[in-house]
């Protein structure tokens, strides 16, 4: 009798249900880990925000908005969020407020929010 080589027609098949399953596990987490990596990104982003803000209330006594202050969106967290400055410098104290808005596949995330009194929102995403 000769050996046959080569795989049989049920063992390919039980690989390919194991890749499956593994896939379906792998790739949720993968996509879960991406998110909170960009969630990261986009507070550090917020917090470089803030220190140009404060850097600018010491030179200019007034807080700046998004195009006095010329901050431009890392490339990574580009179309997954944007951001707007919200400035009040007739408050006393004057205030900022950051808001970077979550799009496309980090809308799943949700929005963030970070103003000059160091308040961050929502507090369990921080």
């Amino acid at each position: 009798m000769k050996r046959q080589a080569g795989f049989t027609l049920t063992e390919l098949l039980i690989v390919m249900v194991i890749a499956a399953i593994l896939a379906t596990i792998a790739v949720p987490s993968y996509r879960e880990a991406v998110r909170r990596s960009d969630r990261r990104a986009a507070q550090a982003a917020m917090m470089e925000i803030a220190n140009r803000e404060r850097q600018a209330f010491v030179s200019n006594r007034a807080f700046q908005d998004e195009t006095d202050l010329a901050f431009t969106l890392p490339a990574e967290l580009e179309g997954k969020y944007t951001y707007t400055i919200t400035v009040d410098n007739d408050a006393s104290p004057p205030t900022f407020e950051i808001d970077f808005d979550a799009i496309g596949a980090q809308a799943a995330d949700g929005d963030l929010s970070l103003d000059s009194a160091g308040v961050k929102t929502p507090a369990e995403k921080w």
